[in-house]
């Protein structure tokens, strides 16, 4: 049933409307009828709640009134996050199809699977109700359903009884003193729903940029939001501007969806495409390969802009064109794929740290700024390590010391965004983004990994990556070095990523956030800068084996004769039953590999840090790299100035010193690949014998 509210004018509003839905002796409430459209799918927010029948008494007793209602008889199959059902709407007197996902791409399959083209209804029950017996109007009685009542006693909803309240006792209903665990008043909640209008191109805001003859397209352009919204809102906010734009300019859609690293860009842009239905490319795939064997993938000139620019063209002119494939583990370009706007393609995000630069954003229709995510997680860790520590440090000296790109030229152009979305959601502290780790030093043989993945799916890579701890100096150690004191930093084929691990270790697993993102060299040296100390250093390459529902990694530590296994999934479950097969039960450890190799090593061989001596060189100069490149990318991002002759001199023997560094570490990382590979070969070669 649906109930109208006191207040409602003579013309009916579905969406000042509540929504009461019974199941049995259960009522479950939600508000108005709030969906998205879009093609053949209809889009729904799982934002229903149980309530009382004293709930539902409440609002009768409030004045709402009940203006639709009709009853549904379902028959569902449920496979997964897929449902089937018919459904039988009594005041329609017609039985629906209907298939439910949280997928839209497994809805779309399992319906042409079962040979089902259409034609697809995208009305509600309601609006049906509503065309073939009019909109009630205020003195309208409530469309009873055709079926004959069993009881006049199970229809009747006693309401409760008001409070008896002295009058004049304050002046304003905020002036009351609410608890913590009411919710916000309406007056200070975020306004629910936004309208996108549009405004006359701003000439001063194309730079010049013409695509060619105006058109139409050219003379709409939406006007920002003056506010920010939560990722919520911010996700209906945008589909509803992606519709507004479909609706006025036509095909195609170019969005580009910008911000600092792990603000939640990605996330957004793929909850936007499982919505819309549309291509998401991430600027990462136009990098170029000389720039990122130099760690400055977060430097815009790392950019090919020459190709991305013809890519936006030739999608805004309808044109086929063909897209780069980055492949982030080999850092170089692995080939193309085609792209053509059409009915089931006509919307295309790009998304990356610069994809509302100005170079790039006068070629787009919508511009969204993500901030926040695990990106302010790690301001937030420095500013608790530096409490720690005894001393203070502002969020902007942070921001210009750690993330020093980002301030200078990322941040301005976020503020021209159509879209301004915080992402106040933290994955490193949430337990829904976790994954459950089984850690064992058990040798186990490659044709037993194999048995329990999905041969079908199943997929293989390499990866050797030196990890450092780095420590803020002036924190309370108790003498003894831990992982939870440290931020890790991760070099992997190239890329520095910082990996957040602050797991929780229930019995034989460990349960850690799937949290690592990637940052540049300067946030590296930003951090040394600020006081920051590599304590630690553990050199490994790691066989990855996956399936998509399990991953099991063998890892080869340095210094560390046998390899440890570890099996990572998200479901419990799955990873004890993998466990199990491959009967490592009772010899696993949720140990650290740091805690392991500090064990390891007797007190005599270890340096004031903590590590191995022999290692304090070796990441002493890895230090002192990072601190080279990190500072020569922040000079490269400041303005330019006329260097002196002796400047020039001094520049050139420091890039000739950078080049032999380069050299050393590019040779290093060979010969550790080499030894790896010269490793595995003998012990194939061994279990052969």
């Amino acid at each position: 049933m649906y109930l109208r509210p006191p207040s409602a004018s003579e013309e009916a509003r579905i969406n000042d409307w509540i929504k009461v839905r019974q199941s049995g002796i259960k009522y479950y409430l939600s508000l108005g009828d709030q969906r998205i459209v879009d093609k053949n799918y209809i889009i729904r927010p799982r934002a229903e709640f149980e309530v009382g029948r004293m709930t539902l008494g409440g609002l009768l007793a409030l004045g709402y009134t009940v203006v639709v209602s009709y009853k549904r008889a379902s028959t569902s199959v449920i496979d997964g996050n897929l449902s089937v059902s018919l459904e039988t709407i009594d005041t329609l007197g017609e039985t629906y199809l209907v298939l439910r996902g949280t997928s839209r791409k497994i809805v779309g399959t399992e319906s042409s699977r079962m040979g089902i083209t259409g034609p697809w209804i995208t009305k509600s029950y309601l609006e049906m109700i509503l065309e073939r017996q009019g909109v009630p109007r205020l003195n309208t009685p409530p469309l009873l359903s055709s079926v004959t009542p069993v009881t006049t006693q199970e229809r009747l909803i006693a309401a409760p009884k008001p409070l008896r309240i002295a009058p004049n006792l304050v002046n304003r209903f905020e002036d009351l003193p609410q608890p913590w665990t009411r919710s916000p008043t309406k007056s200070k909640m975020e306004p629910v729903m936004a309208t996108w209008h549009f405004i006359p191109p701003n000439p001063l805001l194309s730079d010049g940029y013409v695509t060619g003859p105006p058109s139409s397209r050219d003379n709409l352009q939406l006007a920002p939001m003056p506010d920010s919204y939560d990722l919520d809102r911010g996700l209906l906010l945008a589909v509803q501007a992606i519709q507004a734009l479909l609706e006025n300019k036509g095909l195609p859609v170019v969005v580009g969806i910008g911000g600092p690293s792990g603000s939640g860009k990605t996330s957004l842009a793929r909850k936007m495409a499982n919505i819309v239905g549309c291509e998401v490319i991430s600027l990462e795939s136009y990098y170029k390969t000389e720039q990122m064997k130099d760690f400055k993938y977060d430097d815009f000139s790392s950019l090919d802009l020459d190709l991305l620019s013809k890519n936006i063209d030739d999608i805004r002119n309808c044109r086929r064109t063909k897209v780069p494939v980055f492949d982030l583990e080999t850092g170089a370009r692995s080939g193309f794929k085609e792209l053509e706007v059409s009915e089931d393609c006509g919307v295309v995000i790009f998304e990356g740290i610069y994809a509302l630069h100005p170079d790039i954003r006068r070629r787009l229709d919508l511009w969204i700024a993500v901030v926040g995510g695990v990106h302010s997680h790690l301001i937030s860790r420095v500013q608790r390590d530096k409490s720690r520590a005894g001393c203070f440090v502002s969020q902007n000296e942070i921001m210009m010391t750690v993330f020093p790109i980002f301030q200078q030229h990322i941040e301005p152009h976020l503020v021209e965004a159509h879209l301004k979305i915080r992402n106040d959601f933290d994955p490193v502290l949430s337990p829904e983004s976790s994954l459950f780790v089984l850690k064992s030093n058990k040798q186990v043989a490659y044709q037993d990994i194999l048995k329990i993945l999905d041969s079908s799916k199943i997929c293989s890579s390499v990866q050797n990556f030196i990890d450092i701890y780095l420590r803020l100096s002036g924190i309370p150690a108790n003498g003894q070095l831990t992982e939870g004191d440290c931020i890790r930093v991760r070099i992997c084929e190239g890329r520095f990523a910082l990996l957040i691990r602050e797991p929780i270790r229930e019995g034989n697993f460990i349960i850690q956030p799937k949290v690592d993102f990637d940052i540049s060299i300067s946030t590296v040296a930003g951090l040394l800068n600020l006081g920051y100390q590599a304590v630690a250093y553990i050199e490994a390459s790691a066989c990855i084996y996956q399936d998509g529902k399990i991953l099991i990694e063998i890892d080869h530590l340095q210094d560390v004769s046998s390899p440890y296994l570890q099996i990572k999934g998200v479901n419990k479950e799955t990873v004890v039953a993998a466990g199990s097969t491959l009967k490592l039960d009772g010899s696993y450890t949720t140990k650290s590999y740091l805690e392991i190799i500090l064990e390891r090593l007797p007190a005599a061989e270890r340096s004031s840090n903590g590590i191995h001596s022999q290692q304090a060189a070796r990441l002493q100069e890895l230090v002192e790299y990072i601190q080279s490149q990190g500072s020569s990318s922040a000079s490269e991002s400041s303005p330019s100035r006329e260097a002196s002759p002796l400047e020039g001199v001094i520049e050139e023997m420091q890039s000739r010193i950078k080049r032999l560094e380069r050299w050393q570490a590019i040779n290093t990382v060979l010969w550790t690949f080499l030894m790896s590979a010269f490793l595995g070969y003998s012990l194939y070669q061994r279990k052969r014998q």
